[in-house]
């Protein structure tokens, strides 16, 4: 392992975009923490800066760049400052980020986050560029799946890894792109981490992937749960389901056009599973999903959700809206408001399309005018949100099993978690129960989630700690 040969050195890492990217800077910090590096809050102090950033819009593209040019004016005063870039972003725009950033010092594409220690000291010992972008051509190529490092310190709740990358190739997406093709773990190894996260008092585990529901595991020969080998994503769930200390297992992101029978049956039999999905619709309308090269339609929607309700009455349903897709007319547009409507999803990420270079869609005739798509996605954020109250407001009296994560961001005065459908509760107790599961009773519902009582008498009142 690289290590950094003076003492107090500190890193900090920016993150933008999915869970993917977050465990992504989980696995830089443990990096740089084995390094000898120490985190700080204060890009002012920090050593080594890190940013993981997004393709999927924009908007976090944009972020990220702007951030660079903070840390421009930093480095500025501190030349010894090593500014690297990760994530899809970088993967996507390689070295090129550099053209008019002559002050980054790494690029780092999605496959190759493990080798940013050699990187960095490369660049420590003869102060030159770095980048790493190379992805999986083939099955043998030891970038398939990056090797996992074991976490610093101590959570409640952790991020899995079980695939990379993505086959769907959906038309307004770079992430086959910037990821590269699906590849899944292998499921002991899986299980092997997620019993050492136990082991360190993780509570929680939510799975990630692209498309988790077209999870396989490889045949390979060697020890460890053999059996299992080969097995789908309600194997893993299984598998999963038997490890001491557990008491939570999610997952995301579903494909509905993969989200099976057995899958359903799984999430209903297996104890610790949460009776939450986040299945990212997109759109009501059939001919619009086909641009989008999704491969199913609204109807097939309307029956997952259906057999997901009738399996499992307590589940949360969330979903994902992109709306004036190229092409899109008024009345493809109501479609999606009908299902929207129809279904009732407990929430959704609602957006409105904006071209990524490179994409199928980007390319594509009869682009929706910016002022049209915005004006249609207001008018199904106010349809949703409205929705959403509804469905929040009517569990007013009812009780909950919450895992309390900590003290709540928005109100110093109450303690916050998710209910195994994962809705946002506050409530007051003391901060003793943090890291606890306790039951509370739902007192108000309100568009991000619940405030509620805690229905044991022991906490009674919240401690400053002081």
């Amino acid at each position: 392992m690289f290590s950094v040969s003076t003492t107090d050195r500190k890193f900090i890492i920016f993150t933008w975009g999915c869970q993917m990217n977050e465990d992504d800077s989980e696995q830089i910090a443990s990096l740089l923490m084995r390094m000898g590096y120490c985190p700080t809050d204060d890009q002012a102090e920090a050593d080594v800066a890190m940013l993981v950033t997004c393709s999927v819009r924009a908007k976090p593209e944009e972020k990220a760049k702007s951030k660079l040019g903070e840390l421009r004016l930093i480095k500025q005063r501190k030349p010894d400052m090593i500014i690297g870039v990760c994530g899809c972003m970088a993967q996507r725009e390689g070295d090129r980020l550099r053209r008019h950033r002559p002050y980054v010092d790494l690029v780092v594409g999605t496959a190759n986050i493990w080798r940013i220690p050699e990187l960095i000291a490369e660049v420590e010992r003869r102060r030159v560029f770095r980048s790493a972008l190379d992805l999986p051509r083939s099955a043998s190529d030891a970038r398939t799946v990056p090797p996992r490092i074991s976490r610093c310190g101590r959570s409640i709740k952790s991020f899995v890894p079980v695939m990379y990358g993505c086959d769907n190739y959906c038309s307004y997406c770079v992430v086959p792109y910037v990821r590269g093709r699906e590849r899944s773990r292998e499921m002991n190894d899986i299980v092997r981490e997620v019993a050492e996260l136990a082991a360190c008092g993780t509570k929680e585990v939510t799975l990630l992937g692209q498309n988790v529901n077209s999870y396989r595991s490889p045949v390979t020969p060697g020890d460890g749960v053999a059996a299992q080998q080969g097995g789908d994503f309600a194997d893993l769930l299984a598998a999963v389901n038997e490890i001491d200390g557990i008491e939570r297992i999610r997952f995301t992101t579903s494909h509905p056009k993969d989200l099976s029978d057995k899958l359903i049956r799984a999430m209903r039999d297996l104890p610790k599973v949460c009776e939450h999905i986040h299945l990212a619709v997109q759109s009501g309308d059939d001919a619009v999903l086909a641009r989008m090269n999704r491969k199913y339609t609204a109807a097939h929607i309307r029956d997952r959700v259906a057999a997901l309700r009738a399996a499992i009455p307590e589940i949360a349903i969330t979903t994902d809206f992109l709306v004036g897709f190229p092409g899109e007319t008024e009345e493809q547009f109501e479609n999606t408001l009908r299902l929207a409507e129809q279904v009732r999803f407990d929430s959704a990420f609602m957006f409105a399309f904006n071209a990524i270079p490179g994409t199928a869609a980007a390319k594509m005739a009869d682009q929706v005018p910016a002022h049209m798509a915005n004006a249609r996605l207001r008018r199904l954020i106010e349809l949703q949100n409205a929705i959403t109250c509804e469905i929040n407001n009517a569990q007013v009296g009812r009780t909950y099993e919450v895992l309390v994560e900590g003290v709540s961001p928005k109100d110093r005065c109450r303690l916050t978690g998710l209910t195994r459908q994962n809705k946002t509760v506050n409530f007051v107790a003391s901060r003793d129960a943090i890291g606890r599961t306790l039951e509370v009773r739902v007192t108000e519902g309100h568009l991000y989630g619940f405030l509620a009582e805690h229905l044991s008498p022991v906490c009674v009142g919240i401690s400053d700690g002081r």
